[in-house]
């Protein structure tokens, strides 16, 4: 199978679990003990070999054979990479569905993928359940260091998108029970599913469920996947027959069908025509569904896996994009098959949400940093407005592509950032949600054409939460939003808050004019935006501090708009500013000793003249940073957004 990005090097590592509820979990295990009864020999079970199936299947825009063998894992993937997930333990309250159905404790372990915030409560991750085999327990798929690192591999290179990874347990305690206990353990696992582990996760962690209803829970189903090896094998089948309504795709390793029958009585044909009815009566066809379904060619119980792939072969409504059957040339029951068959199947699952294939890639489906500026421009998504993203005035930017664009006088773009931005305006934009406002009427705009080129970004936060107007530096000249104000609006949404980045006519006069009009705009429609408008912030970088500043002295009135209350809180970046007056909001101020165009102790004397007669101030002067540091990611001046926050928070 064609990977469909370059493989990167890491340096090798040692993964330690930090849990949450106050354990350790250190994973060094070379030689995993097989989830297999010890009475179970190779010669008890019947050898078939592959099916001959000749269909291919587009799972997406990506073409493989519906059988056949599976890729072995790159060793550098197995190696610890530079962008490392982390793993907490989760403890939630469950009951004995086996026993007297008494309530119990149980745990699961979650990895969160490199990059996971969890103040940011817009971005939203696919999310995989997994589970072990018999005798095994919840968190061992995290206690095999080649096994994390190949999950944080995966999506550091491309291979996946970032998602949230759950290894869990049927076991009551967490311990193994004798074969026979463990059957009706993992018989019952889908009701603790169902009830109790899905809402504890999803209730805590940022997956694509509103809420952990059992309607939102179904209707984000597009967005979960299952899959368990051995006895997790036979628990992802039954997840199937019993979930499918949470559930859309599924790994099961090593392991059949077991809604009927149980080991040694493989009832593979009155298995498969269930699932083939359950299909029918679901209309999971349309619904969608995926089962990718793998064992190794020396795994000792593979006959069950053969058997049931080669039943399933033979029905009409197996397509290829709905299943799939994978072997491990050489592969046992271990965790080296299990690996192999993560990496080759994870690729293919969740495709309809974020697939990273180069076809959707030159599609223009989702942004890259090699994806060409114009086409972000002319993306339907975003209607008449992309050419408001960029600077009007082209004048002011270079280079072709996302990660080549460079603004005037701003050299320290981050591309990734550029990125994250407009895949976040393009999602949001085709999920239906207006993520771009005019502040003008159409008549106000014939009137005067330049402010056609005006108008407000909104990156939503909690509703009912405070708003912020975020404006971009640009020397008056043109609006350096990419830098300046679109990553400070999405951290702050991040934050809960709502924030406005607003795009506005160059020119002292008119620039002051359109943020009273902006800040207007928010009051007059703040029930429909659904913000609080008491205590609002204006944010600025150079130019656009002046802006804040100006603004936050006088008023909007004073530039045209409606008489509105004050800002609470004014926040400006490496401007040389120097005007106040004691009735001024309070601001934060943060410039770099470097500044060859704001001198850092022209702020500093501004700010100890204001909170010389009572203003609320606060100033961070950063050794060594130059103008336009934006965010200071990487930087002494990291971080410095959150102290802003915590600044304009003491004021509320």
């Amino acid at each position: 199978m064609k990977r469909l990005f370059g493989i990167g090097l890491a340096a090798l590592f040692l993964v330690i679990l930090v849990c949450a509820c106050g354990r350790e979990v250190t994973g060094v295990q070379d030689d995993p003990a097989e989830s297999v009864p010890p009475s179970t020999s190779a010669d008890e079970l019947e050898n078939s070999g592959q099916s001959a199936a000749d269909d291919e299947t587009g799972v997406g825009d990506m073409e493989i054979p519906q059988t056949g063998f599976t890729e072995a894992v790159p060793m550098e993937y197995t190696q610890a990479s530079d962008e490392q997930g982390s793993i907490v333990c989760l403890d939630y309250e469950s009951e004995d569905y086996v026993r007297d159905g008494s309530a119990i404790t149980k745990t699961a372990y979650v990895y969160t993928p490199y990059g996971y915030d969890e103040t940011d409560t817009t971005t939203r991750y696919n999310i995989l359940y997994l589970m072990h085999g018999w005798g095994g327990h919840a968190g061992e798929y995290f206690e095999f260091t080649e096994t994390k690192n190949l999950f944080d591999n995966l999506i550091a290179n491309g291979d996946i998108p970032p998602l949230i990874i759950v290894s869990v347990t049927f076991y009551n305690e967490n311990s193994s029970t004798d074969f026979n206990d463990s059957i009706e353990e993992l018989r019952a696992f889908h009701q603790d599913f169902e009830e109790h582990l899905m809402p504890a996760v999803e209730d805590q962690f940022h997956t694509y469920a509103k809420s952990t209803s059992s309607e939102d829970l179904k209707a984000s189903r597009d967005h979960r996947a299952f899959g368990g090896f051995s006895l997790g094998s036979v628990t992802t089948w039954l997840q199937f027959c019993y979930d499918y309504d949470y559930i859309r795709w599924f790994l099961p390793i090593s392991g059949s069908c077991w809604y009927y029958g149980t080991y040694g009585d493989f009832q593979y044909e009155k298995n498969v025509d269930f699932i083939e009815q359950l299909i029918e009566d679901e209309n999971l066809e349309e619904r969608g569904y995926f089962i990718y379904h793998a064992v190794g060619t020396e795994d000792a119980v593979k006959s069950q896996s053969i058997n049931m792939a080669e039943e399933m072969l033979t029905r009409d409504i197996f397509t290829p994009d709905h299943y799939v059957f994978y072997q491990k040339d050489g592969g046992y029951h271990d965790f080296n098959a299990v690996q192999e068959y993560l990496y080759n199947a994870l690729p293919l699952f969740f495709w309809e949400q974020s697939d990273v294939s180069e076809n959707m890639l030159i599609n223009g489906q989702i942004f890259t940093t090699d994806t060409a500026i114009a086409d972000v421009i002319n993306d339907p998504a975003f209607g008449t407005y992309g050419r408001l993203i960029f600077p009007v005035d082209s004048g002011y930017y270079s280079g072709e592509t996302l990660g080549d664009l460079r603004l005037t006088w701003y050299s320290e773009l981050d591309p990734d950032k550029t990125v994250e931005i407009v895949n976040y305006m393009k999602s949001h934009a085709e999920a239906g949600e207006t993520i771009f406002y005019d502040i003008y009427t159409d008549e106000e705009k014939a009137e005067d054409p330049g402010k056609e080129n005006t108008g407000l970004f909104f990156f939503r936060g909690d509703p009912g939460a405070k708003f912020a107007v975020c404006n971009a530096g640009g020397g008056f000249a043109y609006v350096g939003a990419m830098h300046d104000s679109f990553p400070h609006a999405l951290k702050l949404s991040k934050m809960g808050y709502n924030a406005f980045a607003l795009i506005y006519r160059p020119g002292w006069d008119t620039a002051m004019e359109d943020l009273a009009r902006a800040i207007s705009f928010i009051f007059e429609h703040a029930d429909e935006l659904e913000v609080d408008t008491d205590c609002y912030s204006l944010w600025g970088g150079s130019a656009g501090a002046r802006m804040a500043a100006d603004v936050g002295s006088y008023g909007t009135a004073y530039f045209g708009g409606d008489d509105l209350p004050q800002a609470g809180c004014v926040v400006m970046q490496y401007t040389g500013h120097s005007e106040w007056q004691k009735t001024d909001p309070s601001t934060y101020v943060c410039v770099g000793t470097s500044d060859g165009i704001a001198n850092w102790r022209t702020m500093q004397r501004r700010i100890d003249a204001m909170s010389a007669v009572g203003i609320p101030t606060e100033f961070h002067v950063y050794e060594g940073l130059s103008h336009g540091f934006g965010l200071g990611t990487g930087t002494v001046a990291e971080g410095w957004i959150n102290d802003a926050v915590a600044f304009w928070e003491q004021q509320m």
